[in-house]
């Protein structure tokens, strides 16, 4: 099996969104970015979140997604008219710092460490969908869509501070094992309905 590895950097400046009538600042339209990028406690060079009551901060430094929800995501967007059948999205669109492949949820558990070669990170949560979730990807069922399909992603932990670049790969190193992604979210949002 071939280890995991890091598709695509990603970062923005916290910009205007429009949502519904209303506008308001978020950092969930990141780009990818070639070359190394720092990365340090509170997260990577460049990349700024404008509500830190929900993001960021030192067990949300980082957003990772699996490149293997991609699909999906493509599929639903244009089952709900908002975009081509064959319209890609670009790495970056789930609002993720680091778009991986080989690393999805249902294999990550909080504690778990991925060891880059210049830089440790540590799986500390599971992304909850927002409104903001919903405008960016332009249709109102989209977070109810994450709920369902558990296809959120994890907030990762700083270890060691150090660059990173797309296309490295990474060992993933067990942690104790308690409490799975999957599960943890299906739990946290069980809470909020």
């Amino acid at each position: 099996m071939r280890r995991p590895r890091v598709l695509s950097v990603s970062v923005a400046a916290a910009q205007p969104l429009r949502v519904g009538a209303r506008t308001v600042l978020s950092g969930i339209g990141k780009r990818p970015v070639a070359g190394d990028v720092a990365v340090g406690r509170l997260g990577l060079a460049g990349d700024e979140q404008a509500d830190p009551s929900v993001h960021g901060g030192l067990d949300k430094a980082v957003y990772a997604y699996p490149s293997e929800h991609y699909p999906f995501w493509q599929t639903v967007r244009a089952q709900a008219k908002v975009a081509d059948w064959g319209e890609p999205l670009p790495h970056g669109f789930m609002g993720e710092n680091l778009t991986l492949a080989g690393l999805e949820e249902t294999r990550a558990w909080v504690g778990d460490r991925l060891r880059f070669p210049r830089c440790e990170l540590a799986v500390a949560g599971a992304r909850q969908p927002c409104f903001k979730f919903n405008a960016v990807m332009g249709f109102g069922q989209a977070a109810k869509l994450m709920v369902q399909s558990g296809y959120c992603g994890f907030y990762l932990a700083v270890i060691e501070p150090g660059p990173i670049a797309a296309g490295e790969a990474f060992e993933l190193i067990p942690g104790p094992r308690e409490v799975g992604i999957t599960e943890l979210f299906r739990s946290v949002m069980a809470k909020h309905r």
